[in-house]
């Protein structure tokens, strides 16, 4: 594979430890703006937004640029959010510069996305896409674990210092390492909102938001179910959270593998496990063992759908992936939106803290319902094609 490939997961290392450390270190970034922990969520949300905000809008704005400049540009971006972060004097500047570093996440990995399938070619492209988001899913293994270990001993804003100088060595690598590959030939905003038209281009953003709305549904609420239901000590949740980013990680270079040789075959597959996983974790979330192996499960199903998703997406936009791809991240945070809300509902009207993995079955099964009918419309259009056109009759010779 590419070298390029390096700098881009570095890239996503230093996104996806952003992202989700800031649950990590919520307590002591609430207490150093002497601010609840629920006021404080709003650090937690403002990220969100401005994933979704900017997926579209910057990766619109740069649609003429070369794609190494517009990486290097949204590495800059989120490079300077999170610095600013870190001496944020309030917690209404913190909500600003969170917002900003969430800005560039989706135009990043739409044009990352684009690159790497690029480099690698038509019948590695998953695979490729998979290796950089890798550092998405290392983030959850290494990242997110040290970074809250430094910020409880050390403070919160030395973990969003380290993550601003992961973004500077990122843009290094960038600009080291991805070649240039001049602007896009006949850039065209319309071209790429075109793609927009296709429906399996809205079946695939909706595949990845109930789908993996399904995971998030669970792990939102893994840290609960782990001490209230498994009965470990808050001390080991830590570790338990590492375990499911090894599922994570195992599950991305499944999936990118399994999904350039059959694509359609191993997204019901990955579903399906899904849903099955997250049904067998209301039962196994009473024993610490069938626990940890089960957040694990989760962990990799949930993961395997993400290259798949990102690589079918890229090949239903047909030559206007760039939009599209950068959609895929505002799904993927509606996805966690949606999961945490749901799963948060169920828990809240009295039904146990094992009740968000049926929430999340139940949403798995939808993204499965949702593919089952992409692939009915693939083998519709490949009968289409395969039909031979019509030949004109001769005419009869005039008397």
């Amino acid at each position: 594979m590419p070298v390029a490939l390096l700098a881009l997961a570095i890239g996503a290392f230093g996104i996806g430890t952003t992202e989700f450390v800031m649950m990590g270190v919520l307590p002591e970034a609430a207490k150093d703006f002497r601010i609840s922990i629920p006021v404080a969520g709003h650090l937690i949300t403002a990220y969100a937004v401005g994933v979704v905000v900017g997926a579209p809008l910057l990766t619109a704005a740069a649609v003429r640029m070369a794609r190494r400049t517009v990486l290097m540009a949204m590495m800059a971006m989120f490079t300077a959010g999170n610095a600013l972060f870190a001496v944020a004097p309030s917690h209404e500047f913190g909500v600003v510069f969170r917002f900003l570093a969430g800005l560039p996440h989706g135009a990043f990995f739409g044009a990352g996305a684009v690159v790497a399938a690029k480099l690698a070619g038509e019948h590695r492209r998953a695979r490729a896409v998979s290796l950089m988001f890798l550092g998405l899913t290392l983030a959850n293994v290494v990242g997110v674990p040290l970074g809250t270990l430094l910020g409880q001993q050390v403070g919160w804003r030395a973990t969003f210092g380290v993550v601003a100088a992961i973004g500077v060595v990122a843009l290094a690598a960038i600009a080291r390492l991805v070649p240039y590959d001049g602007r896009p030939a006949q850039p065209s905003l319309r071209g790429e909102l075109a793609a927009f038209r296709r429906p399996q281009v809205w079946l695939a953003l909706a595949i990845v938001t109930f789908g993996l709305g399904g995971g998030f549904a669970s792990l939102s609420y893994v840290t609960p179910m782990l001490t209230g239901v498994a009965g470990f000590e808050p001390t080991t949740v830590t570790f338990l959270l590492a375990l499911a980013g090894l599922g994570m990680t195992a599950g991305n270079i499944v999936g990118g593998r399994l999904a350039d040789r059959a694509p359609v075959p191993s997204l019901y597959g990955a579903l399906f496990a899904l849903g099955v996983v997250l049904a067998l974790f209301t039962f196994t979330a009473h024993s610490k063992l069938g626990a940890a192996i089960t957040i694990f499960g989760v962990g990799m199903a949930a993961f395997m759908v993400g290259p798949m998703m990102q690589s079918r997406i890229m090949e239903k936009a047909g030559g206007a992936p760039s939009m599209v791809s950068a959609a895929v991240q505002s799904a993927f945070n509606i996805a966690n939106s949606i999961g945490a809300y749901l799963g948060g509902m169920v828990i809240a009207g009295g039904l146990g803290l094992v009740s968000p993995n049926w929430v999340g079955a139940l949403l798995a099964m939808l993204g499965l319902s949702l593919a089952g009918v992409a692939g009915t419309l693939d083998r519709r259009q490949t009968r289409s094609q395969a039909q031979p056109e019509p030949q004109p009759q001769p005419q009869p010779a005039a008397a």
